[in-house]
């Protein structure tokens, strides 16, 4: 049905049906044919640029309809992005293999969620520690203004969407498959209240399935739509991992949550940390500091122990203090010795300790108060 691609847009979209996001052979022919040169090309079995005969996509022109996404997309509430619509993120742009289109659903503007975002990714599998952090993380960031974006799958993703939500904040998820296809079908109620208040997005057009290949494509959109990624929790051969190297790849700040060196659902995490560059991250506050504006009001606080009296104590007076016993008392002699100073020393640091209410004088020689 060539004849329904008259211009780049309606291309665009024709490609998102009969390619995969990231297909070698279609991207090879759009780069040097352009969208719509290409695309009929394709639709002849014409030759491509490496002489041999472009027929992959034959099965797939078959079913092109072009009028019924559209349809289909009226029913749903969707809409159709593409580069240069008001509405379309430039950060994609980043990406070595940018999205021909995106199918949206939900009020929330796409182009706004780049600026100060979150990808909250992580283990399936997860554990209650995991799924804890990450609720802690997404209502925390949310809270300082941060949307939260992630892929809807279980674990960790749906932890981060369920926090945001709770929160009021904006959430967007990513799918896999089609924006009319939720995945996994037991998400399909926490889907839809991400798209009455939030944004769900996906590259692949309405009806179509989610594959293997397209979870890992979809991770870079994860990473490109968020102003940066953190992994809460990730075995080593977890596809948080990929979606953490293509947020490092095109230059946005990644972080990793530690967890119990003997859990094997944080040892990618640890992995991340020592070997890709990713910034350990504790809490909400840590992961804006890490993602926010540089000073102000994103800056987390210094993390420090208690504040103790003896904190604020000159060296002499500390050292005597350090020597006084709490039960029991010792006489100025005891403490020169002890403590390695002279007896004037010891008394003017007494007097000190005294006055701050630090060390008293018993009938038997002196103790901490």
């Amino acid at each position: 049905m060539s004849h329904e691609v008259t211009d780049e847009m309606t291309a665009r979209m024709a490609w998102a049906r009969l390619a995969e996001p990231t297909d070698s052979v279609a991207l090879g022919l759009i780069d040097h044919f352009g969208y719509v040169d290409a695309f009929e090309i394709a639709a002849r079995g014409g030759v491509s640029p490496s002489g041999k005969r472009v027929d992959r996509f034959a099965a797939r022109l078959e079913h092109l309809d072009l009028a019924r996404d559209r349809e289909i997309c009226g029913r749903l509430g969707a809409r159709t992005l593409l580069p240069g619509d008001p509405e379309w993120p430039d950060a994609l742009g980043d990406l070595d293999v940018p999205p021909w289109c995106l199918w949206v659903r939900g009020p929330l503007p796409l182009n706004d969620v780049p600026r100060r975002s979150v990808a909250v990714v992580g283990a399936r599998a997860s554990t209650p520690y995991g799924n804890h952090v990450a609720a802690e993380i997404a209502s925390g960031a949310g809270a300082r203004g941060f949307t939260v974006v992630s892929g809807a799958a279980f674990g960790i993703d749906a932890a981060a969407h369920r926090a945001a939500l709770a929160m009021e904040t904006p959430t967007v998820a990513v799918l896999a498959g089609g924006v009319d296809r939720p995945y996994p079908t037991a998400h399909s109620d926490l889907i839809e209240q991400i798209a009455r208040t939030g944004a769900v997005v996906s590259e692949v057009p309405p009806g179509s399935s989610p594959t293997r290949p397209r979870f890992l494509a979809r991770n870079r959109l994860i990473a490109a739509l968020a102003t940066g990624t953190v992994v809460v929790e990730a075995g080593l051969r977890s596809g948080s991992l990929r979606t953490l190297r293509d947020a490092s790849g095109i230059g946005r700040p990644v972080g990793a949550v530690p967890g119990p060196v003997t859990s094997m659902a944080s040892a990618g995490c640890h992995y991340a940390v020592r070997e890709e560059n990713a910034v350990l991250v504790t809490d909400a506050a840590e992961v804006v500091d890490l993602l926010g504006e540089i000073g102000g009001d994103d800056l987390a606080p210094r993390r420090r122990g208690p504040e103790r009296p003896e904190d604020q104590l000159e060296p002499l007076p500390h050292l005597v203090w350090s020597t006084l016993a709490p039960f029991r008392s010792k006489t100025v002699e005891e403490l020169t010795v002890q403590a390695g100073l002279s007896a004037r020393e010891v008394l003017g640091a007494l007097g000190d300790l005294q006055s701050r209410g630090m060390a008293e004088l018993r009938l038997d020689g002196w103790g901490r108060a």
